[in-house]
């Protein structure tokens, strides 16, 4: 652009200001980086695995337990390949701020999730220990775990029959999670639902299980198979609701609230404040540089020209601020995943958010440089070297 030099040297005419102005685009870019990727990890779209399961739930609350003889009924609808089932822990380990993603499991389970990679030989001391656990990778490193550990964890919801809320585990393996895994599979505790039943103060848990997880024989057959298992407890005191398995992870994660919702109200309360921010700073530039403008106009510049001028001097200020802002976010996120020993999965920063945010950049640009260009563009010469 020829007329490059005369943006620049406008837009940091008033250097404060424009550097204040411009760590405030910066800091608004680096949270849309960073809160992006938030949702994102929250997001189960983007896991290959688990498209030929489904998971059948209470369908007034997943807190609500289901009878095991739903089971076999469940295994004679044809498409069914396997029924296994689950019940949530919601251990901590040592401190309340240590939680652990924790699940009983049926014996089953690990032949429904094949992307639970665990080596032959742990998997058959996990068979035959009662008290035997496995924990995901990254769940491992973040406490420093390692197989023969006896670990004890404290339960938020069940105590043992004796009273006691503590229950010892003993590590028998550390599985990794395949490729195509849903974010936080390495995340995860996994032990015997049988040692959960023997064990547990609420004994007529018993009978009953969290949730069951289905293996079909294809995933055509979903809609159907999904149909069929809900109609088996339709007008019961037990209704169920079968869904897939990503919409499942979807349902389980929005238990912390919806995400999606509370990053864009974030997102909208920060970019609205910019506007006025960088708008003030726009109109302000403006003003100051009336007679400048008109001088302009009088050595030939079209009102077109200086409409243009100003227009760019509102994009290339939230421009520049803004890729700082996402660079920073791109650099720090990998950073802040690793440090959280993989309790937060955050996904690195890709083509899509780069792409929204230099859009977001523009919009807000011409937005907030409208109303000064129009106004330069309008300028009358002769008032404005009068100072009228």
């Amino acid at each position: 652009m020829k007329y490059l030099h005369l943006i620049w040297a406008a837009l940091f005419r008033r250097k404060s200001r424009t550097f204040l102005t411009l760590v405030s685009i910066f800091a608004a870019f680096l949270l849309f980086g960073m809160l992006d990727a938030t949702r994102a990890a929250f997001s189960a779209g983007d896991s290959v695995a688990g498209v030929d399961r489904l998971v059948t739930t209470s369908r007034y609350s997943i807190i609500q337990s289901l009878p095991v003889s739903l089971q076999t009924r469940m295994e004679a609808i044809p498409g069914v390949k396997s029924v296994g089932h689950a019940n949530w822990f919601g251990g901590v380990y040592q401190d309340p701020k240590n939680f652990v993603l924790s699940f009983a499991v049926s014996d089953n389970y690990l032949d429904i999730y094949k992307e639970i990679e665990l080596p032959a030989d742990q998997r058959k001391t996990f068979e035959t220990t009662r008290t035997g656990a496995i924990v995901g990778a990254a769940l491992a490193k973040r406490f420093g775990w390692k197989v023969g550990d006896k670990i004890p964890l404290q339960s938020t919801i069940f105590p043992q029959r004796n009273g006691d809320k503590t229950w010892p585990f003993d590590i028998v393996g550390i599985y990794t999670p395949a490729k195509g895994a849903a974010n936080g599979t390495d995340q995860q505790f996994l032990f015997h639902h049988k040692y959960f039943e023997d064990a547990n103060a609420y004994r007529s848990l018993g009978s009953t299980v969290g949730w069951y997880v289905m293996k079909l024989t294809s995933p055509d057959q979903a809609d159907r198979v999904a149909k069929a298992i809900d109609a088996l407890s339709a007008n019961s005191d037990h209704e169920t609701k079968t869904q897939t398995e990503q919409a499942f992870n979807a349902s389980f994660a929005k238990q912390l609230g919806d995400i999606g919702l509370i990053v864009s109200a974030i997102m909208g309360a920060v970019f609205f404040t910019l506007i006025l921010l960088t708008g003030n700073t726009m109109a302000q530039a403006v003003r100051e540089r009336t007679s400048e403008l008109a001088v302009l106009k009088t050595i030939g510049f079209s009102s077109g020209s200086v409409l243009g001028m100003v227009l760019a001097e509102g994009i290339l200020l939230l421009v520049l601020g803004g890729v700082i802002g996402l660079a920073l976010a791109a650099v720090l996120v990998p950073i802040v995943a690793k440090g959280s020993g993989g309790m937060l999965n955050l996904p690195p920063i890709g083509t899509q958010t780069w792409m929204l945010g230099l859009v977001l950049m523009v919009v807000i640009g011409a937005v907030v440089g409208a109303l000064p260009a129009l106004r330069a563009m309008r300028l009358n010469i002769v008032d404005a070297l009068a100072g009228r």
